[in-house]
């Protein structure tokens, strides 16, 4: 039987702490979503450790674009939704995006809190889900999520090594607005701790703005630290 929800989860290197992530989801899954792990290349233990808490683990070309396709294409349910390796859903995830979709939207993304104390980090995320509200653009860090025949008629991701959440994004508004909902996914505040937050949230503005401007998305990759292939 066709599952209604199938969340996919690029992964590369997430040993550490993909099992706690991935126990997260065993509450969906008894209910009847499918989740999918799609590497990327890990140099570690992360694939042994998803197949004990996932329906499918498999590799793609490293990528988030091009994992989070692969991970659509091996799992054709009603909905996909697409989610960070260090990014939790709420418990009730699965009847927030049933009840979104099954209403006027076809796709959509949840707030988002960054974890951690400092009130900097709590301003930065009320501003992302302000921004996101305003403008229809989400993050990877949102959760997004989409009907699987609205996924693909926009072709899926576009094969970009950065800045794949904005161009999808951009394709799916052309088919409407997105359901922008206000229960809160929990993203790492690791990279912000590891490069500083004034520093993380000012490089990740230039970047933007950047793509905003036509400036090439690998060249953009390697500034925020990515490894394109």
């Amino acid at each position: 039987m066709r599952p209604a929800l199938c969340i996919v989860v690029p992964v590369l290197d997430e040993a550490p702490t993909l099992a706690a992530r991935l126990c997260a989801l065993q509450g969906l899954r008894r209910r009847g979503a499918r989740v999918v792990v799609v590497d990327g290349g890990s140099q570690d233990e992360t694939p042994a450790i998803a197949r004990d808490h996932a329906d499918l683990v498999f590799a793609a070309p490293r990528g988030r674009a091009s994992q989070m396709n692969a991970g659509a294409a091996a799992c054709p349910a009603d909905v996909l939704l697409f989610l960070h390796a260090d990014t939790a859903l709420p418990e009730n995830a699965d009847g927030l995006v049933r009840r979104a979709t099954l209403g006027p939207f076809s796709w959509g993304r949840f707030d988002v809190r960054i974890d951690s104390p400092r009130p900097l980090l709590r301003l930065v995320a009320a501003l992302m889900n302000l921004r996101s509200r305003w403008s229809g653009i989400a993050t990877g860090d949102q959760a997004l999520f989409v009907r699987h025949d609205l996924f693909l008629r926009v072709g899926g991701f576009p094969d970009l090594p950065l800045m794949e959440d904005i161009a999808i994004c951009r394709l799916l508004k052309q088919h409407g607005r997105p359901a922008c909902l206000r229960e809160r996914v929990s993203t790492s505040a690791r990279r912000w701790e590891r490069q500083g937050a004034w520093r993380t949230l000012f490089l990740m503005w230039r970047l933007r703005a950047a793509y905003f401007f036509g400036a090439d998305p690998r060249e953009l990759a390697i500034r925020y630290g990515y490894r394109p292939r």
